[in-house]
C-alpha cells in the first residue's frame, strides 16, 4: 500500500482536530503535542472500535443506523479527548459538535488536497479490507465482475468512447482486452425483462415495468420488494447466472446468487448484511465525508443544471422536483459509493462472479435527457468506478475479468402530455365515455430509495395494489409503451369484444397523432398491429394499407409476435409515436428519456466482454445474452 495517502489523511486528521479544538467553546488543548496525542487516539480508537459499533448498530436496524451515523464518531472524539493528556471536553455535546465540526474540515480538507489525485479511493478500499483478503486462499481460476450500466445505448456507447468521456473501456477497448458488440432488447425494454432475461434466462415472465394481473385484480410494480420477489419465483429455477457462489448487488433479482445485497426481490428477507455495509460505510470518516461533501455538490449542481436548460430554453425538457434533485443525491452518490464498497469487498474475499446495476445514467437520462451533459458527466463517473476496481481487483486473491454491459437503451422526446396537453390515460377515458380509467404512476427511480429503506428496516411493509370492485379499464405505462386492459372482463378481450363494447376507442387512438401503432388479438385471425393509415396481421405478415411497423425495425414484428403471447400482456398494447427524423419518441411517462417500447436507442444496449472469450455473434434478447455468459462462466471454471 502506497505511504503518502495515508501520511495525508493522517495529518489532515490532525489538522482538523487542532483547528476545531481551537475554535469550538468547551474544547481546549494545553498545546500542539496534545492535539497530536488525541488524534492518534482518535485513530486507535476507530480502527479498534469502529468495526464492533458497526456490528452492534446494523442489528438495531434502521434506527441504529441512523443512530450511528450521528453519534458514533462523536462518542469515539469524546472517548479520545477525555484520554488525551492536556485535552479538556466539557462534556458530550461539546464532543458532539467537535465530531461534526471536524468532519467538515476533514471533508474540506480532503477535497483540497486529493482532487484529481488517483488511487486516494483504492488505497482506502484497500485498507479496510485488508483483514479479507488475508483470510482468502490465493487461487489462479479467473473470477468475473459484471457491471450493469443502467440504460446505455449502444450508440451513445460508442459516441461517447470516440469523445473520451470513458477513458477506462475506451483504454480496455484499445488495449485489445476487450471488444465491443451491441445486443437487442426484446420488447418491453425495461430493466426488470432484461434483468430477468440476464440473470435468469426468463425474460418471458416480464410483460412491461408494471402490469394488471386480472386473476388476482392486482398491479405489479417490479420496483417493489414485494413483487419483484414474486415476479423471481415465477423466474427462477436455482440454477441462474450467480448460483455457483455468486453475489448480486443492487439488482431487481438476485440471479439464484446465495449472497445477495441491496437487491430488490431479496430486500424484504435480508439479514444484516446490507445495515452492515451501509453502519460501515457511514460510520467510517473517510465515507461518511465524502458523502457529505459530495451528495451537496450533487444537489447543487443538479439545481444548477435544471437552471441551464431552463435559461437556454432547452426542448424537451421536463420540471425537476426537489424530491427528485434529493433523490439523485442519494442514488448518484451514497448509492453509487455504496456498491463500490461492496463491490471492493466482495472481490478481496474471492468472490466467483459478482453482478451489480449502477443506475445513475440512467435516472438522470430519464429527467435531463440521454445525451445531455449532465447525462454525460454520470457516465464519466461510472467510467471512474472502473477504474477503481481495476485497481482493486489487482490485489485481490484471484484474477478477475471484466464484463461490462447495459439493460437498454434510452429514447428521447417531449411526453405524450407536454405534446398533447392531456395524459394518455385522459386519452383512453375520453374514447372509452367512461371515467373510471385507472392509470398506475410509478416513479422508477424511487424504487431503489424503496430497496435501501427494506434492505435496512426489514419491515416488510408495503402496500399490494388491489382494485375493489374492478375499474372498467386498468392503464399500465412503461415509458412509451401502455398496457390497456378491461379489467371487468376476463381472459385477453378480443379485436371483436373491444369494438363492439368501445366503437370510438381503436379508431380513435390509431387516428392520434401521438400513437404509432395498437396490437390487438383477434378471436378469428389473431394478433394484429393497427397503424394510422394501415394494419399488418402478425400470423401471416399481410399488411392493408401502410404497414404501421415500417419505421420500428426490422425486429419490430417478431417482438410484438412475442409480446403477444406473454402472460399479463394487455388486451391492447400501445406505443407511442417514434419520429424517424427527429429522432424522438412521446413517453406516457413524465419522462423525457425512456424506454419500454419500441423506437430509437431503448431497444439497442451494449455488451463489452473479454477479446479472448467466444464471439458471442448475433444477440437477440437478454435470455441469450445469459446464455452467452453461463457458456464463458463454465469455461472458467476447472472441471471436478
Amino acid at each position: 500500500m502506497r505511504v503518502l495517502p495515508l501520511v495525508v489523511t493522517v495529518l489532515l486528521g490532525v489538522v482538523a482536530l487542532g483547528l476545531t479544538i481551537a475554535v469550538l467553546p468547551g474544547i481546549s488543548a494545553d498545546n500542539g503535542w496534545s492535539v497530536l496525542v488525541a488524534a492518534a487516539l482518535l485513530g486507535l480508537f476507530g480502527t479498534v472500535l469502529r468495526p464492533a459499533l458497526v456490528k452492534l448498530l446494523s442489528t438495531l436496524g434502521w434506527l441504529g443506523v441512523v443512530a450511528g451515523w450521528l453519534v458514533s464518531q462523536a462518542l469515539l472524539v469524546y472517548a479520545a479527548l477525555e484520554v488525551a493528556p492536556g485535552v479538556h471536553v466539557d462534556g458530550f455535546w461539546a464532543a458532539f459538535g467537535a465530531a461534526w465540526l471536524g468532519a467538515a474540515l476533514m471533508s474540506a480538507g480532503l477535497w483540497v488536497v486529493t482532487a484529481g489525485q488517483d488511487g486516494v479511493v483504492t488505497q482506502h478500499l484497500l485498507r479496510v479490507n485488508r483483514h479479507f483478503r488475508r483470510g482468502v486462499p490465493r487461487t489462479e481460476t479467473p473470477g468475473v465482475l459484471i457491471i450493469q450500466i443502467d440504460g446505455l445505448s449502444a450508440p451513445l456507447a460508442r459516441w461517447a468512447l470516440d469523445a473520451g468521456n470513458l477513458p477506462t473501456l475506451g483504454r480496455w477497448l484499445g488495449d485489445g482486452s476487450h471488444a465491443l458488440v451491441e445486443w437487442h432488447a426484446q420488447l418491453p425494454a425495461t430493466t426488470p425483462a432484461s434483468q430477468a432475461g440476464l440473470l435468469h434466462g426468463a425474460s418471458d415472465q416480464v410483460p412491461a415495468f408494471r402490469w394488471y394481473e386480472k386473476e388476482t385484480g392486482r398491479m405489479v410494480v417490479t420496483n417493489r420488494p414485494r413483487d419483484a420477489a414474486l415476479v423471481e419465483a415465477r423466474c427462477s429455477d436455482g440454477h441462474g447466472l450467480l448460483a455457483d457462489g455468486g453475489v448480486s448487488v443492487s439488482n431487481v433479482f438476485s440471479g439464484d446468487a446465495p449472497t445477495s445485497l441491496l437487491t430488490m426481490s431479496t430486500a424484504r428477507r435480508a439479514a444484516q448484511g446490507p445495515r452492515r455495509y451501509v453502519s460501515a460505510y457511514l460510520l467510517d470518516p473517510f465515507g461518511l465525508t465524502r458523502s457529505l461533501v459530495l451528495t451537496c455538490g450533487e444537489i447543487l449542481k443538479e439545481v444548477h443544471q435544471a437552471r441551464r436548460q431552463r435559461r437556454r430554453r432547452v426542448r424537451p425538457r421536463m420540471r425537476r422536483t426537489w424530491s427528485y434533485v434529493l433523490l439523485r443525491g442519494a442514488t448518484n452518490v451514497l448509492l453509487r459509493h455504496l456498491n463500490l464498497a461492496v463491490l471492493a469487498e466482495q472481490l478481496m474475499r474471492g468472490a466467483p462472479v459478482v453482478y451489480c446495476d449502477f443506475v445513475d445514467y440512467d435516472e438522470i437520462a430519464h429527467h435531463a435527457g440521454p445525451a445531455r451533459p449532465e447525462a454525460l458527466a454520470s457516465l464519466e463517473g461510472i467510467d471512474a468506478v472502473l477504474a477503481t476496481l481495476e485497481e482493486v481487483a489487482a490485489a485481490a486473491p484471484r484474477p478477475y475479468r471484466f464484463v461490462v454491459l447495459s439493460d437498454h437503451g434510452q429514447s428521447q422526446g417531449a411526453t405524450f402530455a407536454q405534446r398533447y396537453g392531456l395524459r394518455f390515460d385522459e386519452l383512453v377515458a375520453e374514447l372509452t365515455a367512461d371515467g373510471a380509467v385507472t392509470a398506475s404512476v410509478e416513479d422508477e427511480q424511487a424504487g431503489r430509495a424503496r430497496v435501501l429503506r427494506a434492505d435496512l428496516t426489514r419491515t416488510g411493509k408495503e402496500v399490494v395494489e388491489a382494485e375493489a370492485g374492478r375499474p372498467p379499464v386498468v392503464i399500465a405505462a412503461s415509458g412509451n409503451l401502455a398496457l390497456v386492459y378491461f379489467a371487468q372482463r376476463d381472459g385477453r378481450v378480443s379485436l371483436e369484444e373491444i369494438e363492439e363494447r368501445y366503437p370510438a376507442l381503436l379508431p380513435g387512438l390509431t387516428g392520434h397523432p401521438g400513437i404509432g401503432w395498437v396490437l390487438v388479438r383477434s378471436a378469428r385471425e389473431g394478433p394484429i398491429v393497427l397503424g394510422h393509415d394501415g394494419r399488418r396481421w402478425l400470423d401471416d405478415d399481410h399488411v392493408e394499407g401502410v404497414d404501421p411497423l415500417r419505421d420500428f425495425g426490422p425486429r419490430a414484428a417478431d417482438d410484438l409476435r412475442r409480446h403477444d403471447r406473454l402472460a399479463h400482456t394487455g388486451d391492447l398494447v400501445v406505443n407511442s409515436l417514434w419520429d424517424p427524423v427527429t429522432q424522438e419518441v412521446a413517453a406516457f411517462e413524465e419522462l423525457i428519456g425512456c424506454h419500454g417500447g419500441l423506437g430509437g436507442g431503448q431497444s439497442r444496449p451494449v455488451l463489452i466482454h473479454p477479446r479472448d472469450w467466444d464471439p458471442p455473434g448475433v444477440l437477440t434478447g437478454a435470455d441469450e445474452v445469459h446464455h452467452y455468459l453461463r457458456g464463458c462462466l463454465k469455461k472458467l471454471t476447472p472441471p471436478g
